[in-house]
């Protein structure tokens, strides 16, 4: 138990990014095989535990609260759709009706208003906390995993497609630590930082900040011969286009035919033919890559416990059968099965064998200083 204690996190002893990855999809997996809010609600309190033990402060690992509203505007978006347009379901229990837009013929099976039922939102709530749940595993990666040193662990076929994801990924996280600084700036010197002016006052060395950046970036990727590719006979290339294409559309294939109820049988072994092709033109497009790679991470025994876990639980759920999908008629409360409720909480073992993040050191007082000055210029 010693051995497993978690460390320090270092450059040593910092967590594979795709370990990170693995768990959090096993959690989105395991979300989208049932509809018990009780289930997906424990989902989401595990990421949610795991999240605040283990991230860092970096701009990027702030992300998660996003995801969390992301996930109830979308919750919130498909009750008022159940509410204005209707449900599927049927119901007994009506609690308002609304008045009917009448539609055209061709618009046969949709109305607007109408009776809104009481089982129609439960059906819609399960439905949404459903893909609120996915959104909230998701963001859990994100906040977890760096996206540089994921980057850097990327094959090579994929490496220009990476570092455009990851300038994505982190422009947004940026932007959000300038305006908290220069906000943080502008009432140390007495400014307001509320109202239309304050925020048009913060908006513009916010910008300048961000082409800043972009300009360093561009100048840092020009350095590293970013771009650069090896040349390749044209049969390796047509090889490498029709595996990568044909492994892929199996992928697909594969894992429509799991999620189906009549496609179990044909699914699997569709899905590992598109993985066996998708890898290895993964592995043929990576000739064309020139790059080397700097103290790569290593994959020990925690990566495989977290990614274990993860795994873990998806297949608990997607082997489960009794009561992950309670149903909205007649109306009942939801039940919680033990079994599976008990096997998600194997997802918690990262918050225990993942190594602990390291304090972040406290920014001097030359950065508010530089925003400050930023500020000074662009007003």
């Amino acid at each position: 138990m010693a051995a497993l204690r978690a460390p320090r996190a270092t450059r040593a002893t910092a967590l594979h990014p795709g370990a990170w990855w693995l768990w959090a999809l096993g959690l989105a997996t395991a979300a989208s095989r049932t509809t018990n809010p009780l289930l997906l609600a424990l989902l989401v309190a595990v990421a949610g535990y795991v999240v605040a033990a283990r991230r860092t402060d970096a701009p990027w690992a702030r992300s998660y609260g996003a995801f969390l509203k992301l996930g109830l505007l979308v919750l919130g978006i498909r009750l008022v759709f159940a509410f204005l347009l209707g449900s599927p379901i049927p119901g007994t229990h009506v609690l308002v009706t609304l008045p009917e837009v009448p539609l055209p013929e061709w618009a046969q099976g949709v109305r607007i208003g109408g009776r809104v039922t009481a089982e129609g939102l439960v059906f819609a709530l399960y439905d949404g906390l459903k893909l609120a749940a996915l959104l909230i595993c998701v963001g859990a990666a994100n906040a977890l995993a760096n996206p540089a040193r994921l980057l850097k662990s990327l094959p090579g076929a994929l490496y220009e497609a990476g570092v455009a994801v990851v300038v994505a990924m982190t422009f947004a996280p940026n932007l959000v630590a300038d305006v908290q600084r220069l906000r943080a700036a502008r009432r140390l010197r007495g400014r307001s930082d509320r109202g239309l002016r304050g925020l048009l006052q913060v908006g513009l060395p916010v910008l300048e900040g961000a082409l800043e950046r972009s300009v360093a970036l561009a100048a840092a990727m020009d350095a590293r011969g970013y771009g650069r590719t090896a040349r390749v006979p044209t049969a390796v290339r047509h090889t490498t286009t029709a595996l990568t294409l044909g492994g892929l559309l199996g992928v697909c294939a594969g894992t429509y035919g799991l999620l189906a109820a009549q496609g179990a049988a044909f699914g699997l072994p569709v899905l590992l033919g598109g993985l066996v092709l998708a890898l290895a033109g993964l592995g043929l497009g990576g000739r064309r890559a020139v790059r080397t790679r700097y103290r790569p991470d290593r994959w020990g025994l925690r990566a495989w416990l977290v990614s274990a876990s993860g795994a873990a639980v998806a297949a608990a759920l997607i082997t489960a059968s009794d009561g992950l999908h309670p149903p909205a008629v007649p109306l009942t409360a939801p039940a919680l099965p033990l079994l599976p409720a008990a096997l998600i909480l194997l997802g918690l073992l990262p918050a225990l064998v993942a190594p602990e993040p390291a304090p972040e050191p406290v920014p001097h007082a030359g950065a508010r200083a530089d925003d400050a000055d930023r500020e000074e210029r662009t007003t």
